[in-house]
């Protein structure tokens, strides 16, 4: 594989593993850690380093490891598919609906951090911020 179809095979996998972990929190209200997956794994026979897994979530090097992602998906609650990036993995049923949620959160923090910033605005303006803020979540 050429090094750019390799880095943008590491940043899919990066996203794919980025989007288990905001399910995650919107399912359990804290992130999985390191040390949560790292102890999951072990016990299932396959060790992750500290390194390996913040160069996977962070996109910096393609990973082609069956027995990692297999262990991933079983943690995540997915198929071994979707860490894969097997053509035509479909992004499961759950992590949509929760991706749904997490933006709608998102979205609320934002607004809410922006009626605090702004202070004094109008209802008007501040109308107009939250449409302007559902409008483009609903375009992602």
């Amino acid at each position: 594989m050429a090094e750019n179809e390799n880095s943008a095979a590491a940043e899919d996998l990066a996203q794919r593993l980025r989007l288990l972990i905001d399910v995650a929190v919107a399912e359990t209200g804290s992130e999985p850690t390191y040390t949560q997956i790292a102890a999951f794994l072990q016990e299932r026979g396959t060790k992750l380093s500290r390194s390996r897994w913040t160069y996977m979530v962070n996109g910096h090097r393609w990973v082609q490891d069956r027995r990692l992602f297999e262990g991933l998906a079983e943690f995540f609650d997915v198929e071994p598919e979707f860490l894969d990036g097997t053509h035509g993995a479909a992004t499961p049923d759950r992590v949509s609906a929760q991706l749904d949620l997490v933006r709608s959160m998102r979205a609320a923090r934002v607004k809410a951090y922006a009626a605090r910033a702004l202070g004094d605005i109008s209802p008007d303006a501040l109308n107009a911020i939250s449409r302007y803020l559902d409008e483009e979540i609903a375009r992602t």
